[in-house]
C-alpha cells in the first residue's frame, strides 16, 4: 500500500470508509495515484473557490443571492457531509428550498435585457426544481410527477438548459468577467456528460477502479463549484454593457427559443410507444366504483382499469403493450358490434388472450355511456342510485306476496319474496344459525333434498327446502305456534311436516340484506319461540297457473321424529 488514510481525507474531504467502501481493503495504489492527480487540480480550483469577493455595493436581493450561493458552495464541498448524517427526505427537502430561492433570486437579480429570456429561464428553472421535488417525493414514498426514463432524461436535460441559460444571462447582464462565463459553460458540458458518466461507471465492476474514476469525476465536478463561486464573488455592479444590434438579438433570441424547448421535446412520448397508466395489478384498480360515481375525466381511468385487469387469474382483456390510446380506440369500436363474433373480431385484431369472451357491458359503459346506457340505463346509476332501486324493487317485489293465512296469526311471521340464486340453487334453509355446527348441518340438509321426493332435506338443526317450478323466486310466509296449528291442506299441491332442532333457541331463514343477493327480501323473525328444543317443522308449497311459487312453513314445538307427507 502506498496511500493513507490522511491522502484520502486531504484530498476528497470525506472519510477514508468511503474509499474502504469500494476497495474493500482500503485505499490501493491506483487509488492513491489518482489522489496524487486530483490534489493539485482540486487545490487550484479550490484557489479559484476561495477568492475574496469583489467589493461594491449591494441591494438586498443580491446580499440574498450572493449569501445563498456561498451556502450553497459550502454545502459542496464540506457540508454535505454533516447534512448527509441527516435523513435523506431532510437533505432532499433543504436542496430543494435552496435552489427554489437560488432561482428565483436569479431571475430577479440578473439582468436579462429580454422578456423572453427571463421566461425561458423561468421554464427552465422551473423544470429543474421538478426533478429535485421528484426525488423528495421519492424518499416520501409519494407519487413522483414522473417517473418514465424518457422523463427523467428530459428533465436532466431541462437541468443542463437551465444553466446554460444563466450563462446567457450573465453574458448579457455585463457584470460577470469571461473566466466566470467560461467556468458556467465547462458546468453546461460537465452536466451534460452525466449520463454517460454515470453509465461509465456502471460498467466498471473492478472496486479500486471504480474508486479512481469517482476521485477523478469529483475532481472535475468542483468546476461548476468554481462557477457558482465566481458568481456570487462578482455580483456587485461593473457597468451595463452596450446595446447589441438588432440582427445579433434576433439571433440569441433564436438560441434561446431552441435551448428552452428543444430539452421540452424530449420529455413527450411519441404516440406509437405503450404509454401505461394502470396495469392489471395497480393498486388505484382494486376499487370498482359505479358509473355514476365517477367524473367524466375518472371514467376512461376505470376502463382502462378493467381492459387490463387479471382478478381471479384470468388473461386481461387487453395485452400490456398496448398503449392506453389504442385500447380506449379499441373499446369504443367494441361498443358499435352487435354480437359476439364481431367483437371477438376485434379482440383478436387486438392481440387478446381471449377474444372469445367478448366485452361485457358494465365493463364497456366507462367508455361509451352513451351506446351502452340507450340498453342498459341501470349501469348509469351512482351507488346511491343503485342502492335506492334496489330497495325499491325489493319492496315491490315484497309486495306481490300475500298471507295465504291471513286469520290464522302466528306468534312469531312475516311475509316476503325470497330471492334465489339464477342458476343452480336448490332452495332455502331453515336454520339455527347459532348452532356450532350450523354449516355441517346446512350442508348435509341439502345434500338430503336432492334424494327426497318433497325436495326437504333435514339434518340436526337445519333443513333445506326446495323450490319445485323453474323459478328465480317465491313468496315466502313463515309462521311460529305455540301449539299445532289446523292442518288446511286445501289449496296446496304438496304438504309436508319434519323435524327440526333448535340448539340455540333460534330458528330462522337467512336475510338478504343490503346488497346481498339471496335471501328473503324483509328479515324474518326467530321461529324457535319456545327456546332450546324440538319442533314441527309444517311446509305447503304451491305453484299457480303463472308458474309463480308460493310457500307457507309453519313451526310449532313437537318432540316427534317422524316425517309425514299430509298431502303428498
Amino acid at each position: 500500500m502506498l496511500g493513507d488514510a490522511w491522502l484520502w481525507v486531504a484530498v476528497e474531504w470525506s472519510p477514508p470508509s468511503y474509499a474502504g467502501f469500494y476497495t474493500r481493503d482500503g485505499i490501493d495504489t491506483p487509488t492513491t495515484v489518482a489522489l496524487l492527480v486530483a490534489a493539485p487540480v482540486k487545490a487550484a480550483l479550490l484557489w479559484l473557490i476561495l477568492r475574496a469577493p469583489k467589493p461594491g455595493p449591494l441591494d438586498r436581493r443580491a446580499k440574498a443571492l450572493r449569501g445563498l450561493l456561498y451556502l450553497a458552495v459550502a454545502y459542496a464541498l464540506v457540508l454535505w457531509y454533516p447534512i448527509s448524517l441527516l435523513p435523506d427526505a431532510v437533505v432532499a427537502a433543504f436542496q430543494l428550498a435552496l435552489w427554489t430561492t437560488i432561482d428565483v433570486l436569479y431571475l430577479l437579480v440578473i439582468r436579462w435585457r429580454s422578456g423572453m429570456l427571463r421566461a425561458a429561464a423561468g421554464v427552465m428553472f422551473a423544470i429543474e426544481l421538478a426533478r429535485m421535488a421528484n426525488e423528495l417525493l421519492d424518499e416520501l414514498d409519494l407519487p413522483e410527477l414522473g417517473s418514465s426514463d424518457i422523463v427523467e432524461m428530459g428533465l436532466m436535460l431541462c437541468g443542463v438548459a437551465s444553466t446554460a441559460i444563466t450563462v446567457i444571462g450573465q453574458r448579457r447582464d455585463g457584470r460577470w468577467s469571461r473566466g466566470t462565463q467560461a467556468a458556467g459553460w465547462l458546468s453546461v458540458g460537465i452536466y451534460a456528460l452525466t449520463v454517460p458518466l454515470n453509465l461509465l461507471l456502471g460498467t466498471i465492476s473492478s472496486g479500486g477502479y471504480l474508486v479512481v474514476a469517482l476521485v477523478m469525476v469529483n475532481a472535475v465536478w468542483l468546476v461548476n463549484t468554481v462557477w457558482i463561486a465566481a458568481t456570487a464573488r462578482e455580483l456587485p455592479d461593473g457597468g451595463r454593457p452596450a446595446e447589441l444590434p438588432p440582427a445579433r438579438r434576433r439571433a440569441i433570441r433564436v438560441a434561446v427559443a431552441a435551448v428552452a424547448v428543444l430539452p421540452i421535446t424530449a420529455m413527450i412520448h411519441p404516440e406509437e410507444s405503450a404509454h401505461l397508466t394502470y396495469t392489471g395489478w395497480s393498486m388505484e384498480c382494486y376499487d370498482r366504483p359505479n358509473f355514476g360515481d365517477l367524473k367524466p375525466a375518472e371514467r376512461e381511468a376505470a376502463f382502462l382499469c378493467r381492459a387490463r385487469s387479471t382478478e381471479g387469474g384470468a388473461p386481461p382483456m387487453f395485452p400490456d403493450s398496448l398503449s392506453d390510446q389504442a385500447i380506449l380506440a379499441y373499446g369504443r369500436a367494441l361498443c358499435r358490434t352487435n354480437d359476439r363474433d364481431e367483437q371477438k373480431a376485434i379482440l383478436t385484431r387486438a392481440g387478446s388472450a381471449r377474444p372469445a369472451w367478448g366485452a361485457d357491458p358494465w365493463d364497456l359503459v366507462y367508455v361509451c355511456p352513451e351506446i351502452i346506457g340507450a340498453t342498459n340505463p341501470e349501469l348509469l346509476r351512482s351507488t346511491t342510485e343503485t342502492e335506492d332501486a334496489n330497495a325499491a324493487y325489493i319492496a315491490e317485489e315484497n309486495a306481490k306476496c300475500r298471507d295465504p293465512w291471513p286469520r290464522t296469526k302466528g306468534a312469531a311471521q312475516a311475509t316476503a319474496k325470497y330471492f334465489l340464486f339464477v342458476d343452480g340453487d336448490p332452495g332455502y334453509l331453515v336454520q339455527d344459525p347459532a348452532d356450532a355446527a350450523a354449516d355441517k348441518a346446512a350442508e348435509q340438509a341439502t345434500d338430503k333434498a336432492y334424494d327426497d321426493s318433497a325436495r326437504i332435506g333435514v339434518a340436526g338443526s337445519a333443513a333445506l327446502i326446495g323450490h319445485v317450478a323453474d323459478v328465480t323466486n317465491l313468496c315466502l310466509t313463515v309462521k311460529a305456534f305455540r301449539t299445532a296449528p289446523p292442518r288446511r291442506t286445501a289449496g296446496w299441491d304438496q304438504v309436508n311436516e319434519v323435524p327440526i332442532v333448535s340448539r340455540s333457541g333460534r330458528l330462522t331463514v337467512p336475510y338478504m340484506g343490503e346488497g346481498g343477493e339471496v335471501g328473503a327480501g324483509a328479515p324474518m323473525p326467530n321461529l324457535a319461540i319456545a327456546g332450546k328444543g324440538r319442533y314441527r317443522l309444517r311446509v305447503y308449497v304451491r305453484v299457480d297457473d303463472g308458474e309463480e311459487e308460493e310457500h307457507l312453513v309453519v313451526v310449532y314445538p313437537g318432540a316427534s321424529r317422524k316425517r309425514l307427507k299430509l298431502k303428498p
